[in-house]
């Protein structure tokens, strides 16, 4: 497995040290560092609440409203508590693409000036990319006629952009003009915390160019598309029929016919490994999960929300190691 440099470990280490002092665990959501007067984040899950702690340092107090895995982002119906807490919020970050509409709706209801709002989707410009993509292919069939592309997804919107590590340091960028903005006296402050988080981002997109560089263009398979845009990056095509997909992004039974067709995928020994989505395992993931051990694929564990001990960039750090050991 290839490790990463001393450069980015002490990145690592200076982003851990910074979300223990912004961001707490605790309902209230008052970092233990966090001084009188700090900016107050309401963001909408842990992965969001890390890179605004991150970034912030003791000068903001960070809460996140889902921060445990048992919690689902598109289904979570916000409380009164987290309505207050957001109306109160001097800067509020979300997923946004319908990924967390509950936060959507507490910003509406909240009247929070849009400025002071920062929509990871948005700033990522990934979606506006996907719809170029996906009319470029609409021009592209109706010249040459319809494709079938074996049953797989192409062009839909995948708004799980905090697996894409160029997507969060621009995130990381527009969270440093925001603070300075709110607190131009620590505006050098947030400059440089986006600074460190990028030299770390930077360092994980070297590991995934080499990984792409390694892949050749590799079939994987995933329980669900949230680790897509690191299968991009890696040069990994998601060969999962996209009816298995849907099915278990909708939280519907996956039919009997196309789970035997994601179980014959996994047999069929082009499967580099499968992506397993930890948060949302039902009977029918666990039997696509042994029948990819049985087959002898690795799989590898993704989850949707920031695991406990760890910041962004040891996540994803461990995230690309993992596809490291499977592709090298």
């Amino acid at each position: 497995m290839r490790r990463f440099s001393f450069r980015l470990a002490g990145v690592l280490l200076a982003g851990g040290a910074l979300s223990l002092a912004g961001c707490s665990a605790d309902p209230a959501g008052t970092g233990p560092d966090a001084g009188e007067g700090a900016i107050d984040v309401v963001t909408s899950t842990n992965v969001y609440g890390n890179i605004m702690a991150t970034v912030g340092g003791d000068n903001v107090s960070v809460q996140a409203v889902i921060d445990r895995p048992s919690q689902d982002p598109h289904s979570y119906e916000a409380t009164a508590r987290d309505k207050l807490a957001v109306s109160d919020a001097d800067l509020v970050v979300l997923n946004g693409g319908g990924y967390d509409v509950f936060m959507e709706q507490l910003v509406q209801e909240s009247g929070i000036d849009p400025a002071d709002v920062l929509n990871a989707v948005e700033i990522s410009g990934l979606e506006t990319e996907g719809d170029a993509e996906a009319h470029g292919e609409e021009t592209h069939d109706d010249e040459s006629g319809s494709h079938d592309h074996g049953g797989h997804s192409h062009g839909s919107f995948n708004e799980h952009v905090w697996y894409s590590p160029e997507a969060m340091g621009l995130l990381a960028e527009a969270a440093a003009q925001r603070l300075a903005a709110l607190d131009p006296d620590n505006a050098p402050a947030y400059r440089e915390n986006a600074a460190a988080f990028n030299g770390g981002i930077e360092e994980l997109s070297a590991e995934l160019a080499q990984d792409k560089e390694a892949a050749g263009g590799r079939d994987v398979a995933a329980t669900e598309p949230v680790p897509e845009y690191l299968f991009e990056a890696a040069g990994l095509h998601n060969a999962t029929p996209a009816a298995f997909a849907s099915a278990v992004e909708a939280g519907s039974d996956v039919p009997p016919a196309v789970l035997n067709e994601m179980q014959d995928l996994l047999r069929s020994g082009t499967i580099a490994f499968l992506a397993y989505n930890t948060q949302t395992s039902t009977a029918q993931t666990e039997a696509v999960r042994t029948t990819a051990e049985e087959a002898g694929v690795p799989v590898l564990d993704f989850a949707e929300t920031l695991p406990e001990g760890q910041d962004y960039l040891s996540w994803m750090g461990s995230n690309v190691a993992s596809i490291d050991d499977v592709l090298r």
